[in-house]
């Protein structure tokens, strides 16, 4: 279950970081809206690093849409040139 708490709890900082883990973001809201998330460093770069991987394959995808694919044989054989 999601743990939501109104941004004015941030009064007492610490009671809110002590509750973020992981794999358990803290969401404040604000006037009943979501407004921020806290997220554990380990998971915003976990976040970011995934971010970063589906741009690179959808650039690749683009590439290979636009200048056709490779088959395995021949990616294979531009490893062993490198």
């Amino acid at each position: 279950m999601p743990n939501i708490r109104p941004v004015s709890d941030l009064r007492n900082y610490n009671d809110v970081l002590s509750e973020i883990t992981v794999d358990s973001p803290v969401f404040l809201t604000k006037n009943g809206k979501g407004l921020y998330a806290i997220v554990d460093m380990k998971e915003y770069d976990k976040q970011r690093a995934t971010i970063k991987l589906l741009s690179e394959l959808a650039k690749g995808e683009a590439s290979a849409r636009k200048r056709g694919w490779l088959s395995e044989e021949d990616a294979d054989r531009l490893i062993d040139e490198l």
